[in-house]
């Protein structure tokens, strides 16, 4: 049984390469081995070579100081993509937007950056546009998004939609997964060609919403849509998020208590971030005088979180408390996992089968899915 109304409602939300197909100039892949990455959050899973986006340059900057500022930008940008995501990404903002085909109906990419950028996808077929931004992410590189779509919806060959979802947010992109894809389903439907599919680098967000729409919609294997998707364009799709989608619009969204603690009175602040609300925020724990020991409840979805603490500014697991084994890198976290009561039910065993490396849906749970995606309004 799926439960709509436990869902979130706003929608304003590699294993391997080779030869790739591209669109006017090549999309440029350039592999090198990998290095550290920084100190921070991510996954424990990690790729074995660094990607390195590199897009037409569509819209280049116009002058060497705007130039400079888009590239400190975009390495910024790349060394937070590396630690929340647990591979070595960059993404070249300043050389503009590239993309690929994953299917001959279905492309992959990085953001608009002008208006020009909807004449280029005009040319090529595209019939929506589907942005998975946030505001605060158009903000960061200077996209004028109002101007991309007031042009884009001056034609009647093409729709430009915003279904955001938080940038290296695994949590976030999980729950608002159904009705993203959602979302997506009904458009592509309604408008048929192809469909552009696109975040900021089109590295994580929007490989993850083409590999759900393949899985639950175009009835691909998980593995084989991973594997189609891995080879025409490197990125890294948050695989556990979608696991736990798909999961959760079969069996609903039941939470559970979970309360974790850093135990110390020689500091000031101590923080978690990671766990339900991504590697770009903190939740503070509340200090016990009596006990001597910082504290947090929170209650949280069946599944798997990992976080970390952030105690007086340093990162920092607790060694009293589940640890992730390293990743390439070397870097570990901490991991809660959150459990049904009852192991022998329902919810368990699909929430089991789903985190397998390659979970299979059976017809009527294919079913369910796709009446899901068809009836879920916003």
């Amino acid at each position: 049984m799926y439960c709509l109304q436990s869902f979130p409602s706003s929608l304003t939300l590699p294993s391997r390469v080779s030869k790739s197909s591209f669109s006017e100039s090549p999309f440029t892949l350039a592999m090198f081995p990998r290095r550290k990455s920084p100190v921070g959050g991510g996954s424990s899973s990690s790729s074995d070579c660094i990607f390195v986006t590199q897009g037409v340059q569509s819209n280049a900057p116009s002058t060497e100081n705007e130039a400079s500022k888009l590239d400190d930008k975009s390495q910024t940008y790349s060394q937070d993509m590396t630690a929340a995501m647990g591979a070595v990404l960059t993404y070249r903002h300043e050389l503009g937007m590239n993309y690929n085909f994953i299917r001959p109906d279905l492309i992959v990419g990085s953001c608009l950056q002008t208006p020009a950028d909807v004449d280029r996808l005009r040319s090529i077929g595209v019939k929506t546009i589907f942005c998975l931004q946030k505001d605060s992410d158009l903000e960061y590189f200077g996209v004028d998004i109002a101007a991309i779509r007031r042009y884009a919806n001056s034609f009647s060959d093409i729709q430009h939609i915003r279904a955001e979802i938080r940038d290296f947010d695994a949590f976030d992109l999980r729950l608002r997964l159904p009705m993203v894809v959602s979302e997506l389903h009904k458009a592509i439907n309604r408008n048929g060609g192809v469909t552009y599919i696109h975040c900021t680098a089109g590295l994580g967000r929007a490989p993850a919403t083409a590999l759900a729409y393949m899985f639950w919609v175009l009835g691909y294997k998980f593995s084989e849509a991973h594997e189609l998707l891995t080879s025409k364009r490197p990125c890294f799709p948050k695989l556990d998020a979608i696991k736990s989608s798909t999961a959760d619009i079969l069996t609903g969204l039941e939470k559970k208590p979970v309360k974790l603690t850093w135990r110390s009175d020689n500091c000031s602040t101590v923080e978690i971030s990671g766990l339900d609300i991504g590697w770009g925020q903190r939740i503070p724990l509340a200090y016990d005088k009596e006990q001597r020991v910082w504290i947090l409840h929170r209650e949280l979805p069946e599944g798997r979180y990992e976080y970390k603490y952030v105690v007086d500014g340093e990162w920092l697991c607790n060694e009293a408390e589940l640890v992730t084994d390293p990743n390439g890198d070397g870097h570990v976290n901490n991991y809660v996992t959150v459990v049904n009561d009852n192991p022998d039910s329902r919810s368990s065993e699909i929430r089991c089968r789903m985190a397998s490396d390659d979970p299979i849906l059976s017809s009527d749970e294919r079913l369910l899915i796709r009446q899901f995606l068809e009836t879920a309004s916003p």
